[in-house]
């Protein structure tokens, strides 16, 4: 079981010292915190095993700890297949940076994901995983879920990452979301889940937001939409924002839901 606890030492940290002093604070506004936690799986037979775990013993595990709407996502369009993502939103840090803890003493999770908890080595599906924990941007406190989500129609989402090389233009390219960049994004007839501060994880300070779309053709339309925008040409020609390198590098894998995904 410890070399299947996954979350990493810093999360669990992140529990006690200044992000806890400041829980408070933010859950009284109702913002959610977010725990992303990418899994690389093996290629072949054992991934089937896993599919098992996240359906019938992970996912209905966090909703039991009021964690959700989960998602579970596979990776389409990304150098990093195969992978899945999983997102978990909730308005308590602390149930976030201990889910792992949690986890353990849930024996009706045990039971269901045996098979895959204690595969041995060679059979294990997946490699390795890694977390971030993420707290909401102020100006969209909370995950929406798609339509598409709700009338359980097919969909793709795109799971973009924004990386800064400082703090301080880090958080000017939060402060441009909130002068215009929601908005932009919405009247472009993008579907937006949700926006995420990174608090702890890889390749920080960086941003995370998440954006639906029905297709690939879909996605195309609506970034040529955003592109031509009288509102974003204004936006980002702003002196406070037309800074070379305010965004040093961006991933955007395409992801998938998978049949049991909540999200």
């Amino acid at each position: 079981m410890e070399r299947r606890n996954f979350l990493t030492s810093s999360l669990l940290a992140a529990s006690t010292g200044a992000l806890a002093a400041g829980q408070q604070t933010t859950e009284a506004k109702g913002r959610e915190y977010y725990h992303l936690r990418r899994y690389r799986l093996r290629s072949g037979s054992q991934r089937k095993p896993a599919d098992g775990y996240f359906a019938e013993a992970l996912v209905p595990a966090l909703n039991r700890m009021g964690i959700g709407p989960v998602g579970v996502f596979s990776v389409e369009i990304a150098a990093e297949v195969p992978s899945l993502y999983v997102l978990m939103p909730c308005t308590s840090v602390d149930t976030l940076v201990t889910v792992d803890q949690r986890l353990v003493r849930d024996a009706e999770y045990l039971k269901a994901g045996a098979a895959f908890l204690n595969a041995p080595g060679p059979a294990a599906s997946c490699v390795s995983a890694e977390s971030s924990l993420m707290v909401a941007f102020e100006g969209r406190p909370r995950l929406t879920l798609p339509p598409a989500t709700k009338e359980h129609r097919s969909r793709i989402f795109e799971l973009r990452t924004y990386e800064s090389p400082s703090d301080q233009y880090h958080k000017t390219k939060v402060e441009m979301f909130h002068n215009g960049e929601f908005e932009i994004f919405e009247k472009a007839g993008f579907w937006p889940v949700f926006y995420g501060d990174t608090l702890i994880g890889p390749r920080m300070p960086n941003l995370t937001y998440m954006l639906g779309y029905e297709d690939l053709t879909e996605r195309g339309k609506r970034w040529n939409a955003f592109r031509v925008s009288p509102e974003w040409k204004q936006l980002s020609t702003a002196s406070r924002f037309a800074i070379d390198d305010l965004v040093s590098n961006i991933s955007n894998p395409i992801l998938s839901p998978k049949s049991y995904s909540q999200i």
